[in-house]
C-alpha cells in the first residue's frame, strides 16, 4: 500500500507510525512538510520514507482581513501550498491508498479533491470551543467575549475537514470529547505511542548540572513543558516554590522547557513567562536550588526523568503532553492537575497524584509528602510505569493498533 503523511511539522505525531509503515517493503511511504521545519537529517527519519516539503506561505490575512479570518486565510494559503507540492507527487505517479494529515493548520482542506479514491484519515488533536476547555479556564486570564467568538471561526478549518475524511484519530478519550457528537462516530481513539524500552527507570541515573551532580534518590523536584507558559501551570509550580523549599529546606528543583509561547497569548517583545514568574517570588526562593536548564537533548530530557523523586506536571483542560506519560513510563511519580485529559490518565492515589491546578499549597504540600515520604509512593511510581506499558506502550500496543486502523480495506 501506498501512504501520505501531512504534517506542517512533519513528522510529527506520525514518526512511530511512519517509520512502522516503512519496515515493510511492501509499502510505499511519503511524508510532506513545511519546508522551514523539514530539518536536514530528516532523511535519517527512515531510508525507505521520501520526505518532501511546500515552500512556507508568504502571509496570512492582512489588516485588510476580519481578525477572525486572519488565520483562516492562512490555512487556505497554507493548503494551497500543500496541495501544489501534492500535485507534483502525483505528477511523479504516486496516488496514495491511505492520507494522514494533520488539519490543524489548513494542509487537508484541498487533498480529497486531489487523491478522491485515498482514504483520508484526520489527526484529531483539539476542537476548540467557548467552555469547558482552555477558554476562559484561568481567572488570571480570563476569555473576552471576542475570544469566546473567535473560537467558532478557529474551528472552521477542522470541521470543513470533518466533512471530508474517512476517519480521524485522537489520542485520548477527552480529546475525542471535544468533537462534535455528529463526528465522533468517525474518530477512533489511539495515542501515537511511548517507547517503553528506552523509557525507563533508572536507579544509577545521574545529571550533571553546572558542576553539580543530582543522582536518583536525591531530593529532587522536577517540572518540563516545551515551553514555560500558564497553559502549563508554570505560574501555578512557581507560586508553590516559597512554600515548598520552606516546607522541604533541602529539595532540589530541575525546570526543563523553553521561554517561547507555544500556547495561549504572548508577553510584549523582550517578555518572557519566567521573567515575569520568577519576579513575583524573587524575594522569597533560594535559587541556587532551582535550576533552569531549557530545552534539553532528549537522552538529557530522560536522564531529569529517571532522578526525580516528584515529577510537577500542570495544564489546562487542553491537548495531553508526551512528556507527561514519559514521567510515568520513567517511573516518576506524577503529582498531576486534577484537570482532563490528565484524568483520563492518572487516578489519583492509584498511579500517580492528583492536585488542584490552582492551589499552590496544595500542590506544596503533596510535593512535600512525597519527598518527605518515598517509600509510601514506591507502588504508585511502579503502577505509573505500568499503566503506561499496559496501555500507551509503542511497540506492543499503539504501533499494533495504528498499523492495523491504517492497513484496514
Amino acid at each position: 500500500m501506498r501512504f501520505l503523511f501531512v504534517h506542517q511539522n512533519f513528522p510529527g505525531q506520525f514518526r512511530h507510525v511512519a517509520r512502522a509503515l516503512a519496515d515493510n517493503p511492501q509499502h510505499e511511504v511519503v511524508g510532506i512538510g513545511d519546508v522551514k521545519n523539514i530539518r536536514p537529517d530528516s532523511a535519517a527519519l527512515h531510508p525507505r520514507i521520501a520526505v518532501r516539503a511546500y515552500p512556507s506561505p508568504k502571509r496570512g490575512g492582512g489588516q485588510q482581513t476580519h481578525p477572525y479570518l486572519r488565520e483562516s486565510e492562512a490555512h487556505v494559503r497554507r493548503g494551497q501550498q500543500l496541495f501544489r507540492a501534492a500535485m507534483q507527487l502525483k505528477a511523479q505517479g504516486f496516488l496514495p491508498d491511505v492520507v494522514v494529515v494533520h488539519p490543524g493548520w489548513g494542509e487537508g482542506l484541498f487533498l480529497k479533491e486531489l487523491f478522491p479514491a485515498a482514504r483520508h484519515v484526520h489527526y484529531c488533536e483539539y476542537f476548540y470551543r467557548a467552555d469547558g476547555g482552555d477558554v476562559g479556564f484561568d481567572p488570571a486570564f480570563p476569555g473576552s467575549l471576542d475570544e469566546r467568538l473567535k473560537v467558532h471561526v478557529r474551528n472552521s478549518t477542522q470541521l470543513l475537514g470533518l466533512t471530508q475524511c474517512d476517519a480521524g484519530v485522537a489520542p485520548t478519550p477527552w480529546q475525542r470529547s471535544r468533537y462534535p457528537v455528529e463526528y465522533q462516530s468517525k474518530i477512533s481513539v489511539l495515542h501515537e505511542g511511548i517507547d517503553t524500552a528506552l523509557v525507563t527507570p533508572n536507579a544509577q541515573a545521574a545529571l550533571e548540572v553546572q558542576g553539580k551532580v543530582f543522582r536518583a534518590g536525591d531530593e529532587i523536584v522536577t517540572f518540563v513543558a516545551r515551553n514555560l507558559e500558564p497553559y502549563r501551570g508554570f505560574h501555578c509550580f512557581m507560586r508553590a516554590l516559597p512554600k515548598l523549599q520552606a516546607l522541604r529546606p533541602s529539595a532540589q528543583f530541575i525546570i526543563v522547557g523553553g521561554e517561547e509561547v507555544s500556547y495561549g497569548r504572548r508577553l510584549p517583545a523582550g517578555e518572557t513567562y519566567r521573567k515575569k514568574y520568577s519576579a513575583e517570588i524573587q524575594e522569597q526562593v533560594d535559587w541556587s536550588r532551582i535550576h533552569f536548564l531549557g530545552k534539553l537533548p532528549y537522552l538529557d530530557y530522560l536522564k531529569v526523568l529517571q532522578v526525580s523523586a516528584a515529577h510537577v506536571y500542570l495544564t489546562y483542560p487542553f491537548v495531553l503532553s508526551w512528556s507527561m506519560l514519559e514521567a510515568m513510563a520513567a517511573g516518576c511519580l506524577v503529582i498531576g492537575s486534577a484537570t482532563p485529559p490528565v484524568q483520563d490518565v492518572i487516578t489519583d492515589g492509584e498511579n500517580g497524584v492528583l492536585t488542584d491546578f490552582f492551589d499552590t499549597e496544595m500542590l506544596a504540600q503533596k510535593v512535600a509528602d512525597a519527598l518527605a515520604n518515598p517509600q509510601a509512593f514506591a507502588s504508585i511510581r511502579q503502577r505509573a510505569r505500568e499503566c503506561i506499558q499496559q496501555r500507551y506502550d509503542l511497540h506492543t500496543h499503539c504501533i499494533p493498533a495504528w498499523l492495523a486502523f491504517l492497513t484496514q480495506h
